[in-house]
């Protein structure tokens, strides 16, 4: 099912790329310093990492051939998100994952977030983006490799029974899919970050760390 899913659902896309070098450009390098460790989970084609302005990179992914999409000097693992285990312990500043926690189930998410615990620095924080089910619920199957359904609440109380404390919940941050008619341009990326009400924000943006 992996090997068809990067043949259906989730091909590649050059507008994938134009968006993440506009979300790191307006957004997520003002919240990643240049001497963090980045870890990427469930990387897919590496469009957030491969962006990433930091002093070390890493990519986890189960896909195998999502190593031919990384770029050089950043550390490649092959494997299930909840096996941290050739990650450092302590090491990591900032663990980031995009559209990864629908995909699982939710003993395999508990798993990971007491797995990472050991894997985050003094400062180390978790950062989640998302489907947000309360606002995309019809669309929400149209991948069909989703299997959990979350919010920004049942994620959010989910994080804190696992022991994490939620410093920041932004409900709608981004649309959904970047597959519509709408035009995929960094400057525009850049005024919708900038709204203080997102229209057609269906994906959810977390911050959270190890109580």
């Amino acid at each position: 099912m992996i090997k068809d899913y990067h043949h259906s659902h989730f091909r590649e896309d050059s507008r994938r790329e134009i968006l993440w070098k506009a979300l790191w450009k307006y957004y997520f390098k003002y919240h990643i310093q240049s001497n963090d460790c980045v870890l990427d989970i469930g990387s897919g084609y590496g469009n957030f990492i491969n962006n990433v302005e930091a002093r070390n990179r890493i990519a986890i992914d189960i896909w195998p051939n999502f190593r031919a999409h990384i770029k050089p000097g950043i550390q490649t693992i092959v494997g299930n998100v909840t096996d941290l285990s050739q990650v450092k312990d302590a090491s990591i500043d900032v663990a980031f994952a995009s559209n990864v926690f629908e995909h699982i189930a939710k003993n395999d998410f508990s798993e990971f977030l007491s797995s990472l615990k050991k894997k985050l620095s003094h400062r180390g924080q978790l950062i989640i983006l998302q489907p947000n089910y309360r606002y995309c619920a019809s669309e929400y199957f149209d991948d069909y490799t989703h299997i959990s359904i979350w919010s920004h609440i049942s994620l959010t109380n989910f994080l804190v029974a696992n022991d994490y404390i939620v410093t920041q919940i932004h409900p709608r941050f981004l649309p959904l899919t970047i597959k519509s008619k709408i035009p995929v341009h960094p400057y525009l990326i850049g005024l919708y970050l900038m709204l203080p009400f997102k229209p057609m924000g269906k994906q959810m943006l977390l911050f959270a760390k190890p109580k």
